[in-house]
């Protein structure tokens, strides 16, 4: 049991530099045609514990969040907003309630159409658009009986494609045997022939959406959807999504959901089989015996690695290094857009660390709330 419920809580990442990510938007819409500049995620969330509602709920409000930073900065033109938008798409997670599942996704399409249009007022549909790709729950798969986490990655997927009017533009799928380690290619490549008997030997994608018309699907997206709107407004009441990150609203909420899913487990209310129930197992021909089972990296990759990272900066022109670092310090001590100096570090050979150390000297570093305070005795 320890082994399985360790895995579960991840910590909530800190808010990025909201700055950032406006000046990359603003800079992308105007000089790189065709890019989307961001992905929302909310694929981490439920990682750590969110419901469905908190997941439709902090997804939007961060989506919400970056459009009202970006549309307040000054740096679009007229007319830019709706393109800004249409550029926006979503990575989500998939849990293995299925029904549950379809339902949280039809209630994004829904809840999405609804901020786009009317607090934004995008009038073009296809702007309005929920584009989302989404990897399938991994929190849970189990070390125990491994072998369950393949039926579990396909009921899993299923929430994202059953629904053809919010179905996944892009799967990824994780290996049956995440929860042991890292995957090997054949692992891998069993997720991916996962993928393929759903779109070439089922009937899945050959028929209407299949849930229109269902009041039980209908009365599931109303229940997920108001709620989520209560909620996004909740975080807009205490002003906005980075307020709620700084008081740290958001991580005692999702501290305190994945407290009662575990809390669900141990008691036996909530049934994981293998794990908590249904425990006696066979001799598997999958993992017994096989050492290989989950791919171990070389410790000496880890020192050529790092070996190949001195060599390349040791090659770099270190005056234009310097010099790329001082124009992006300079750059973030004003107004200025960040992207121009960002470009000319990456051309220059500048490292995601050298960036990110400038930036941080300039802005400092963010320390998340741990959320810890209401964990449960």
């Amino acid at each position: 049991m320890k082994e399985y419920l360790s895995r579960g809580l991840y910590i909530f990442p800190p808010a990025p530099s909201m700055r950032m990510i406006v000046d990359m938007i603003a800079y992308t819409v105007q000089h790189v045609p065709r890019w989307n500049p961001i992905n929302i995620c909310s694929y981490h969330l439920q990682e750590a514990g969110a419901t469905p509602v908190q997941e439709l709920a902090f997804a939007l409000a961060n989506a919400i969040g970056v459009l009202d930073a970006v549309r307040d900065s000054g740096q679009l033109r007229d007319g830019e907003l709706p393109e800004v938008v249409g550029r926006i798409s979503f990575f989500v997670n998939a849990g293995i309630r299925f029904i549950e599942e379809t339902a949280k996704m039809r209630a994004f399409v829904q809840l999405w159409d609804e901020i786009t249009r009317e607090r934004y007022g995008i009038e073009d549909p296809k702007l309005r658009r929920f584009r989302f790709g989404v990897q399938v729950n991994s929190l849970g798969l189990t070390e125990q009986q491994p072998e369950n986490n393949v039926q579990r990655i396909v009921l899993q997927t299923l929430g994202v494609l059953l629904s053809r009017d919010a179905r996944a533009r892009a799967v990824q799928l994780p290996a049956w045997n995440e929860a042991l380690g890292l995957p090997r290619p054949w692992d891998q490549q069993w997720s991916l022939r996962m993928q393929q008997v759903l779109a070439y030997e089922t009937d899945l994608l050959e028929y209407p959406d299949l849930f229109e018309g269902s009041k039980v699907m209908a009365d599931k997206v109303e229940s997920l959807a108001s709620e989520a709107r209560s909620e996004i407004q909740r975080i807009l009441d205490m002003g906005g999504v980075a307020a709620a990150v700084e008081n740290g609203y958001l991580k005692r909420a999702l501290v305190a959901s994945h407290a009662s899913r575990l809390r669900a487990i141990e008691q036996k209310e909530k049934i994981v089989v293998g794990v908590n129930e249904f425990t006696s197992t066979e001799s598997s021909a999958l993992v017994d015996g096989h050492a290989a089972v989950v791919q171990r990296i070389d410790p000496a990759v880890e020192a050529q690695l790092v070996a190949a990272v001195l060599v390349y900066r040791n090659a770099r022109d270190a005056q234009e290094v310097a010099a790329s670092l001082a124009a992006l310090k300079e750059a973030a001590e004003t107004d200025e857009n960040l992207m121009p100096a960002s470009i000319r570090c990456a051309h220059a050979g500048v490292t995601t660390g050298e960036w990110s150390d400038t930036l941080r000297a300039v802005f400092g570093e963010y320390r998340a709330p741990t959320g810890l305070d209401i964990a449960p005795p």
